[in-house]
């Protein structure tokens, strides 16, 4: 059974393509942008989300957005039925949404991007994978940029799925990550940085 969106955060503006109330799905599993500080373990862990304090920092005029808390997870601890969860998820939402962005850890956000890809050959509307290098609740975090770029770039991408980070818009089956330069790649750039060290 599919969770229920959980929260709903609905926009309405004029008529320009960004503010038309787009249907954005969006899926959150966990990973490091959801990473909060636990006092008592003196850790950072997945247990509260802190992307609803995000979506709050955020001017989405326009956008329908439908919030499904699906799991909070270490994208490291996330199991096979998990990722069957996601994709079954996933194929839910895009059926009525105009988009769905997908947000989840980044150590295994490729292989679950090519697992959608692989499953989900025929969409019609853009998948926008994301997550954060750094948790938001640390200095130089990467997670607001990331989710504010997701925002925007599900509602111009070609159907597809797609990693949205740092300034780029990947599609996969071409994403990798880098773990020296901290950021997502496509295949031949990695081999391209490798050849250059």
């Amino acid at each position: 059974m599919l969770p229920p969106s959980s929260r709903r955060h609905r926009h309405q503006a004029g008529d320009d393509p960004v503010s038309r109330g787009r249907r954005i799905a969006l899926i959150t599993t966990g990973g490091t942008i959801e990473k909060t500080y636990d006092e008592l373990g003196g850790v950072l862990s997945n247990r509260v989300s802190n992307l609803d304090v995000m979506l709050s920092q955020l001017e989405i005029g326009g956008v329908d957005l439908s919030r499904v808390g699906l799991m909070n997870k270490d994208s490291l601890d996330l199991t096979e039925a998990d990722l069957e969860l996601i994709i079954t998820t996933v194929a839910h939402y895009v059926r009525d949404h105009d988009g769905v962005i997908l947000v989840h850890g980044t150590d295994r956000l490729a292989e679950t991007g090519q697992l959608l890809h692989a499953r989900l050959s025929s969409l019609q509307v853009p998948v926008v994978m994301t997550g954060a290098m750094r948790p938001y609740e640390l200095r130089h975090t990467d997670a607001t940029q990331n989710l504010t770029e997701a925002m925007l770039a599900v509602q111009f991408l070609d159907p597809g799925v797609w990693c949205v980070m740092h300034n780029r818009a990947l599609r996969f089956p071409e994403v990798i990550k880098d773990r020296s330069r901290m950021t997502f790649v496509t295949p031949a750039e990695l081999a391209d940085s490798r050849q250059d060290a």
